[in-house]
């Protein structure tokens, strides 16, 4: 059998009955579309298990928290994204690689416009998140992505299309998750650590899904020029401390960003915690950097 096994027990979630910053009911929220009893719904619809064997593959659609696949988890992939669909789609990437036991574990993060992604960046998390549930956000709006941690933001790529850059913003895009086996490349010796599936059924848990964005969007149209913002942390609460951007409008999602609290936070994380930026890789790119790398320094 292949190493390589797509875990296709995901769930599709019907986004458009969904009303905006109210809390998820999986039940009513979420189909589980395949993988037999390998996605479960439990404490009545507030959470919901994604559990991965040797037998199992496929995708979903959610917002998050997370408690990631405890002990052994190499080759295991975790994830919380948005897409469109199509040969030149548009995507925003939360990919979490497992790790052989006492490894940390790795957010691997990317962003796709028209088809075309290689904007990767990865980051070694501070705390343990095997060991209880953390909120983990996109903040999608025109003029930036930003990617956070419990509030910390980690990543911010600007919307550059002044230089050439394509921005992800023209296509509608569908929140995923979903629990899959990728040992040739998803581990912390790049693949050579294969999965112990001695150790399965692996299982990575989900609960409060939650939406903030325009009321006359409604939750499935996540598109860009419309300034809706996709956001998993706990109602009522900003996304960058005292950001100078409100969150409590649709007009703070239009334009929100980064305070001096924000940059300083991001500072630490990328100093400290960041273990791959594609601006930094000369091999990939020996003849020049991408545009947006000579622009930016919170990329």
């Amino acid at each position: 059998m292949s190493t390589f096994i797509s875990v296709l027990l995901l769930l599709s979630f019907l986004m458009s009955t969904h009303a905006p910053q109210a809390a998820a009911d999986f039940y009513k929220d979420a189909e589980i579309t395949w993988g037999d009893q390998r996605a479960k719904i439990l404490n009545a619809g507030s959470d919901l298990t994604l559990s991965l064997d040797q037998a199992s593959g496929s995708d979903s659609i959610i917002d998050m928290q997370l408690k990631l696949v405890p002990g052994n988890s190499a080759g295991t992939v975790t994830t919380f994204y948005l897409s469109s669909q199509g040969a030149g789609h548009d995507e925003i990437d939360f990919e979490f690689l497992g790790n052989s036991s006492g490894s940390p574990y790795t957010i691997h993060t990317n962003v796709f416009a028209q088809g075309k992604g290689d904007k990767e960046q990865q980051f070694q998390l501070w705390f343990d998140p095997t060991s209880s549930f953390h909120t983990y956000s996109i903040v999608w709006n025109p003029q930036r992505i930003i990617f956070l941690v419990d509030n910390n933001p980690i990543r911010v790529f600007n919307n550059q299309e002044s230089i050439g850059v394509p921005f992800p913003k023209s296509q509608h895009m569908r929140v995923y998750a979903s629990l899959w086996n990728a040992d040739d490349w998803a581990t912390d010796q790049g693949g050579r650590v294969k999965t112990d599936w001695t150790k399965a059924p692996f299982t990575a848990y989900y609960r409060n899904f939650n939406i903030k964005g325009s009321n006359k969007l409604g939750a499935l149209n996540f598109h860009g020029p419309c300034a809706v913002a996709l956001v998993a942390l706990p109602q009522n609460r900003p996304c960058c401390g005292s950001s100078t951007a409100s969150s409590s409008t649709i007009e703070g999602w239009r334009t929100h960003e980064l305070d001096a609290a924000g940059r300083n936070r991001l500072r630490w994380v990328q100093s400290k915690h960041m273990v791959y930026n594609y601006c930094s890789d000369k091999q990939r790119f020996a003849n020049a950097v991408p545009a947006e790398c000579r622009r930016s320094r919170f990329l």
